[in-house]
């Protein structure tokens, strides 16, 4: 390592030649102020201009700030200094995870209930300039007689005070938005909103106090308070709709953060003490009594019972724990008591690991939307070029033709309502709060996405390769059956083979170890115990001298025995363990890696969905061909190494596949990593979880195939919603601007074109959240 130089830009190191790569530093914040898609784009182009600064996305779904960054250069004060002048607040650190408190959220209801109060008074505020604008509109249709004199005076003078107050009050954060964008040159939505509101307000001002001076020159009398009025209440409710409903994207992390248990009682000198979680310690032992929320993470060491893991790994039926299961924070023991030994806490813990991955997905960008993203880049720009030339183009070519002062009213008409129909919100929404609900509803069905371009991957998979060990069968052997050749009984024989294996650590020693011990058979003394390496182990019980081991053993030692009579179990994939003594053969215990009780029918329910479905294992041909037979799958591939495994994706990748790999050992992370989507079992190794882009919590494969349900699913409300956001604007700007008007006199009222970019964003948003509903 050499300091000196460790910064430069990917190169060599000229003293030893080692690849340098710069110091790298990712960290997600909490940022407040952004108001549309627009202000993503304005956040991340200033960030990227700091030195430093590698990377930067700003998500708008979740309002989060992910920054990747050289922290010898800049740090979190030079983010801030940069971005408050534009209106963005950075928050260090969320404590919610902390605390248990979703502090956030707290904050975002305050926020809803002040943009509650505001429109408690401009709702009844824009009813008038309704009543007064629908009044005007019928009494020129002949339906209505026109309003009393008294009245009309009323309106005349209520107008344009009702327009200031909800310009100046209602529209602040617009108008702070247009002034931004003429210090800093950075356009929002709300410069948009802004701007085309202001405009209509000092028009109708100008026309209200000096309209009869300048009636000789323009001609107007026409003014457009209600349009400001309407406008910006509509928006502003939209805001506030938009707020409410994505405050439930957020439900998967709360229920997540609601899991925390808040104290544990702690065993220390004998005596049981409740301490604040946040005091617990690796080492310490923890009671837990019936009903109670398990704390931390640990390994069973006093006790038993059966454990409620619903809300971890989805799974309904609470599982059994015995001496020496792990246990982990956040799920409920339902029944017995028992301590157990910490073996992780705080950040550490599972339940700690789900939160953050859930967090960092939801915070990620699916490659679908870079689309949305370039377009909401330029967008406010052009839509205030477009605004201008719709304004030009009335007045300059339709003057002769209208006369000036019906021209310049339908050039602002249509100035102001391309403005306000602009709607970079809807587009910015699309594809991160289908997302952030998509990664929620997963995670709640045991389901972790580390991002979001794997959601999107998982879409297009045509071809699954499973491995055998952990994925498709159960990872550990378990006890078969017992053929007895001796005249002694089954528990006497089973007790002596379970006393020999008690010495040894092999996996199937431990699988008639746990059947015996659910047999209640006791382990008897024994002595002169010997392993003999590759072949099994003997030792005296009870004053004779047993064998137990495999047929390369007992013909070791020149026992007679017909091998060819464990044919049939072996071609199923069963491991025989032989007892005998130096005269005969007493009997043989079958010990074999079970299927998962779901396989089956999930590789069926895979093959349904027009996916290939390939098995690669390292085992020998007939193991493979048993278990392949067994699930379904009609394509394998036997004694295949970790390299075979590489070699294999890259194959049907060429082929041009898309492919996905699901395994749980340390052998099948370069397969997981060579993959378009790696799919690791959380009963696996680390290093696979690592790996991979999806973990399936209780190593259950079902949860495969809600995977690609969920992600069909997602994908599918994303594109629904990037076609109603960009049929919106393709529809929508060009009718404000006045381009159907020769044709078939259309001509939008910014009234009704603000309402339905009000609404936009809402129908998007909802649309998304019916993902949560869907059943998958």
């Amino acid at each position: 390592m050499h300091p000196e130089i460790v910064r430069d830009v990917p190169g060599v190191c000229p003293l030893c030649g080692m690849t340098l790569v710069p110091i790298q530093n990712t960290q997600t914040y909490k940022i407040k102020g952004m108001r549309c898609a627009g202000c993503a784009g304005t956040i991340e182009k200033t960030l990227k201009k700091t030195e430093g600064v590698h990377t930067a996305e700003a998500n708008y779904g979740n309002e989060s700030l992910r920054v990747s960054f050289d922290p010898t250069q800049t740090n979190f004060e030079t983010f801030s200094h940069h971005l408050e002048p534009l209106g963005y607040t950075l928050a260090a650190e969320d404590h919610s995870l902390h605390t248990g408190i979703n502090q956030s959220k707290q904050e975002k209801l305050s926020e809803l209930a002040q943009m509650k109060r505001t429109l408690l008074v401009a709702l009844p505020l824009a009813t008038l300039s309704i009543v007064a604008m629908v009044w005007d509109i019928v009494v020129g249709l002949n339906i209505f007689p026109e309003m009393p004199y008294g009245v009309l005076g009323v309106f005349d003078k209520a107008l344009p005070l009702i327009a200031t107050y909800i310009l100046f009050v209602v529209g602040k954060p617009y108008l702070v938005g247009f002034y931004r964008f003429v210090r800093h040159g950075h356009a929002t939505m709300d410069t948009l909103v802004g701007m085309g509101t202001s405009v209509a307000y000092l028009y109708s001002i100008v026309v209200t106090f000096w309209g009869e001076s300048l009636q000789r020159y323009i001609g107007a009398s026409h003014t457009y308070y209600d349009v400001t009025i309407i406008v910006i209440t509509f928006v502003a409710l939209g805001k506030y709709l938009e707020a409410r409903s994505k405050l439930h994207m957020g439900d998967a992390i709360e229920k997540l953060l609601n899991l925390q248990a808040k104290t544990a009682l702690i065993i220390r000198d004998g005596v049981a003490a409740e301490v604040s979680v946040f005091l617990v310690k690796h080492g310490d032992l923890v009671a837990v009594k019936p009903g109670s929320r398990i704390p931390v993470d640990g390994v069973l060491t006093e006790g038993s019972s059966f454990v409620d893991e619903s809300m971890i790994t989805g799974e309904s039926m609470p599982v059994e724990k015995r001496v020496g299961d792990r246990v982990v924070a956040g799920t409920i023991n339902t029944s017995g008591a028992f301590v157990f030994s910490v073996t992780k806490v705080g950040a550490e813990t599972v339940l700690a690991h789900i939160i953050k991955m859930v967090e960092n997905a939801q915070g990620s960008r699916a490659p679908i939307q870079s689309l949305a993203d370039k377009i909401s880049a330029i967008f406010v720009p052009s839509v205030l070029v477009v605004a201008l030339l719709s304004l030009a183009v009335w007045v300059l070519f339709f003057a002769n033709t209208f006369g000036f002062s019906r021209a310049l009213s339908y050039g602002l008409t249509a100035f102001v309502g391309v403005l306000v129909i602009s709607c970079p919100c809807a587009l910015g929404l699309a594809t991160p709060t289908a997302i952030i609900v998509g990664v929620g509803k997963g995670a709640r069905e045991g389901i972790l996405i580390k991002d979001a371009a794997t959601l999107e991957k998982l879409y297009n998979v045509d071809t699954v390769i499973v491995d055998k060990t952990g994925t498709i069968t159960r990872g550990k052997p378990e006890f078969l059956s017992l053929k007895n050749y001796s005249n002694q009984r089954d528990e006497d024989v089973l007790a002596i083979l379970a006393t020999l294996e008690s010495k040894s650590e092999h996996p199937v020693a431990h699988a008639i170890l746990q059947h015996a011990a659910s047999q209640g058979i006791t382990i008897l003394p024994v002595e002169n115990f010997e392993s003999s390496s590759g072949q099994g182990v003997h030792a005296r019980v009870l004053g004779e001298e047993y064998f137990a081991g495999n047929v390369a053993f007992v013909a070791a030692l020149g026992i007679a025995f017909n091998e060819s009579s464990l044919k049939e179990e072996t071609a199923k994939g069963a491991t025989p363990v032989i007892l005998f003594t130096k005269k005969e053969v007493i009997a043989v215990a079958f010990v074999a890696d079970r299927v998962k009780d779901e396989a089956s029918a999930a590789v069926g329910d895979l093959r349904k969905k027009g996916i290939r479905v390939i098995m690669v294992t390292g085992d020998d041909m007939d193991t493979a061909h048993t278990i392949a037979r067994e699930v379904g799958i009609d394509e394998f591939f036997a004694n295949i190494s970790p390299e075979g495994k590489l070699s294999k994706i890259k194959e049907l990748q060429d082929e041009g596949r898309v492919v996905a790999m699901a395994g749980d050992g340390i052998n099948d992370a370069p397969a997981l990593a060579q993959a378009d989507v790696g799919i690791a079992m959380s009963t696996g190794t680390d290093v696979a979880i690592e790996t991979a882009g999806l973990t399936l919590l209780n190593g259950d494969i079902s949860k495969l195939v809600k995977a690609v349900r969920l992600s069909r699913a997602t994908m599918r409300v994303i594109k629904q919603n990037l076609f109603w956001a960009f049929i919106f604007n393709l529809i929508g700007i060009p009718l404000a601007a006045g381009l159907f008007y020769p044709i078939f006199g259309w001509l939008l009222s910014p009234v009704f074109a603000g309402t339905a970019m009000a609404f936009s964003s809402v129908l998007v948003v909802t649309n998304s959240l019916r993902l949560n509903a869907k059943s998958i």
